[in-house]
């Protein structure tokens, strides 16, 4: 194991610890978002959910622009910095979104205290956030790649060992992130997120030399001008994109935005593969469509982790464990750390079962996936069920919950981004990429829809503590028992139109 680690780059371990951190940053804000709109802001659960929504899907939208704006214009190296600052000023903002530093305002800029005080420093946070991981978030990753040769046999293993980092960075970031802010003060909590990306930032900018120039744009003599001026444009677009994104941060067009680009974009794939490919090439796109569907529909309910299922932690699940009680935000550490001990296992599993040539093919990991998945939400279910008397779970039924929504994950997961580059041709392989990214943005809405149905209409009493645990532990549980329902539905879908998804690949696995 130790020969392995040391037969990879250096740059593999700054990409590593880089990424870990901006991780680190990004899950910690996130255990801690919804909690704090319901019980600082005092905002409604409808309300919280809808921008959470408008967050996490706008979060997975914007990295298709970064990456395009790297490709071509700024590299990988300029983005990834770009995307890091721009993420460490939003996580500082939501710090500064306190009432202390609103009334030191008011003392000296009056007029700018009355501006920002309408939750203007908190959406010019969200706005930031989004566009730096749209410039970081793609960019990183590709750099992993970069440092391989196209056939080189230790990349597998590398972006192994890099989403390794990935997973310790959001296992971490709850626990200190979300046990700060909750029981210290929300703006520490995210001043730990926002020193978390500073790390990352150091990290990278001075583990260049072992990037051995993999991150930068290649730019003829000739081009210099060109790309120098076009540079200086994307900055100064950055700012017109301030304004758009905080505007659909905090409106309900987001979504509609979304389903029309959506649409667009599947019309002109359908219309692009009749007229571009033969019946092979066709039905593999197809194949790559339908599995497109079946993971937005296993996000839209793997999501609610954030929401629905953070607020059933926070009023209904019983956590206190020997006579100490866990912060909600604490358990937002739990799927990363069932994917820190089970991805190894799975990893196995699938080698053993492969070269037994009994390995289930993707459609029928993806059916896997949905049962579990579906399993999970009925283990809710069942614990929101059977205490609904005194409306106070106990601990055990959640934790079974995301121990089987981690086994579905991990089944689709893995397979899925590889099995799109697999299925698409050449021509066409960018657009469904760029497909499954944004049907993954719209799954994030398609996450706060659903969770609107748990929604608690006094956002002032949920901040009181003065919500009755029996009167919200059914409206969780009835959700979470029609999403179970759902995706044991659409897993049994999957597996049933497996053997013809099978054919249509056409020998690809």
């Amino acid at each position: 194991m130790v020969k392995s680690l040391k037969s990879h780059p250096k740059g593999l371990y700054i990409l590593f610890f880089s990424e870990m951190w901006e991780r680190f940053s990004f899950y910690g804000m996130r255990a801690l978002l919804v909690l704090f709109m319901t019980k600082e802001f005092l905002f409604s659960d409808e309300r919280a959910y809808t921008v959470y929504g408008a967050y996490t899907a706008l979060v997975y939208a914007t990295p298709f622009f970064g990456g395009l704006l790297a490709d071509r214009i700024l590299g990988y190296r300029l983005a990834v910095i770009t995307g890091g600052i721009l993420m460490t000023i939003g996580h500082f903002l939501m710090a500064f979104e306190h009432p202390a530093f609103l009334e030191f305002l008011k003392g000296i800029l009056p007029p700018l205290a009355s501006l920002l005080d309408n939750h203007a420093i908190f959406y010019l946070a969200l706005t930031t956030l989004i566009l730096g991981n749209g410039f970081f978030k793609p960019n990183i990753s590709t750099i992993v790649g970069a440092l391989y040769d196209k056939n080189d046999p230790r990349k597998d293993s590398a972006f192994t060992i890099f989403y390794m980092g990935i997973n310790l960075g959001a296992f971490l970031a709850p626990l200190v992130c979300g046990t700060v802010g909750e029981l210290y003060g929300w703006h520490w909590g995210f001043t730990l997120a926002g020193i978390g990306m500073v790390f990352g930032l150091v990290v990278f900018v001075l583990g260049q030399k072992h990037l051995e120039g993999k991150a930068d744009l290649k730019v003829s003599p000739d081009q210099e001008k060109t790309i120098s001026f076009a540079r200086k444009m994307v900055y100064l677009g950055i700012i017109f994109a301030v304004i758009l994104v905080w505007f659909l941060v905090q409106s309900y067009i987001y979504g509609t935005l979304l389903t029309v680009i959506g649409v667009l974009v599947l019309a002109y794939i359908i219309y692009y593969t009749l007229t571009h490919f033969d019946s092979v090439d066709r039905q593999r796109v197809t194949v790559a469509l339908i599995l497109t569907f079946f993971s937005m529909v296993f996000w839209s309910f793997f999501e609610q982790a954030g929401s629905s299922i953070n607020l059933f932690t926070d009023r209904n699940v019983d956590r206190t464990v020997f006579g100490f009680t866990i912060p909600t935000s604490s358990f937002q550490a739990v799927n990363p750390l069932f994917i820190l001990i089970l991805a190894p296992i799975f990893s196995w599993l699938w080698n053993y079962l492969e070269a037994r040539d009994i390995d289930p093919p993707t459609p029928v990991k993806f059916a896997l996936g949905l049962t579990q998945l579906g399993l999970g939400f009925g283990a809710l279910f069942m614990g929101a069920y059977l205490y609904k008397e005194t409306g106070v779970v106990p601990l055990i039924w959640l934790i079974l919950g995301y121990f089987l929504h981690t086994t579905g994950e991990l089944c689709l997961s893995p397979v899925g981004l590889s099995m799109i580059t697999k299925l698409s041709p050449q021509q066409i392989v960018g657009m469904m990429m760029g497909t499954w990214f944004l049907a993954t943005a719209f799954s994030q809405h398609i996450a706060s829809v659903i969770a609107k149905f748990t929604g608690i209409e006094e956002g002032g009493a949920a901040a009181e503590g003065s919500l009755n645990p029996v009167d919200t532990v059914m409206v969780y549980g009835e959700v979470f028992g029609w999403i179970a329902l759902s995706a044991i539905f659409f897993g049994i879908v999957a597996f049933v139109i497996s053997p013809v998804l099978r054919k249509w690949m056409h020998g690809i696995h």
